[in-house]
């Protein structure tokens, strides 16, 4: 779907998770499934993690959210501007600067909403070319349109863990 060369081989794992031909409807349906998942999950388990030093359903969703946040900025970067190179973020420093667990449910899938709805709207002002416009991120190439894909598979990543660890 995507060639190889707009993106770094660790994120396969995430594009492979993904088989809509269209960015914006998987983006669509990524986003009702997810608000759905998460609006499913027992009260009991928001703040429940299955080993030391892992993340909560909250916790996981505002990893999302952020996650979400960063490519997107990546991908407006690169449908704007040439030789773009960004730095790039610590999962984990995020996280533990985040307070998910203080969030109610309810605010974090409003959020991740919001922020998805956002996604939306940016892709469906691309056109064909912006979408393989390509840049930097952590010293590897990334196109625009992979940034979204990426987005994509890594929820549904998040998701089946969830669905296996922590319920």
């Amino acid at each position: 779907m995507i060639p190889a060369n707009e993106y770094n081989e660790y994120y396969k794992r995430y594009i492979d998770k993904t088989s809509e031909p269209s960015l914006t409807k998987a983006l669509l349906e990524g986003k009702d499934a997810t608000v759905e998942f998460f609006q499913s999950i027992p009260s009991e388990k928001f703040e429940y993690a299955y080993d030391e030093g892992k993340w909560t359903p909250k916790e996981i969703l505002l990893h999302l959210i952020d996650t979400e946040r960063v490519f997107m900025y990546r991908a407006l970067q690169f449908s704007r501007a040439d030789n773009v190179e960004l730095e790039g973020f610590d999962q984990d420093v995020f996280a533990n600067n985040a307070n998910g667990n203080q969030r109610a449910m309810n605010d974090l899938i409003n959020e991740y909403a919001a922020v998805r709805n956002s996604s939306i709207q940016f892709y469906k002002g691309c056109s064909p070319e912006v979408m393989t416009r390509m840049g930097v991120a952590s010293n590897s190439p990334l196109s625009v349109r992979a940034a979204g894909y990426i987005t994509c598979g890594h929820e549904i990543h998040h998701i089946q863990i969830i669905k296996e660890r922590y319920l």
